[in-house]
């Protein structure tokens, strides 16, 4: 088997620009950004940030009484 083939790793701090979270880990680099964290990720946190725009039939209904306003 070869020897010293594997990279050196380091403890990296992991920052997010959403919700300014750092947490530590093993990496090769020695710092990582990212987007979305698991603190301010709506999977993780059970909180929905979008707007509710209803169902497809309700959308379709909206449509179709803004169009025959329109007409």
């Amino acid at each position: 088997m070869k020897t010293a083939i594997h990279p050196e790793t380091l403890v990296a701090t992991v920052t997010c620009s959403s919700c300014s979270t750092t947490f530590e880990i093993r990496s090769t680099r020695p710092s990582i950004d990212v987007e979305v964290c698991s603190a301010c990720h709506p999977a993780y946190t059970g909180v929905e940030r979008a707007v509710q725009r209803g169902s497809r039939i309700e959308r379709f209904e909206r449509r179709r009484a803004a169009a025959s306003h329109r007409s």
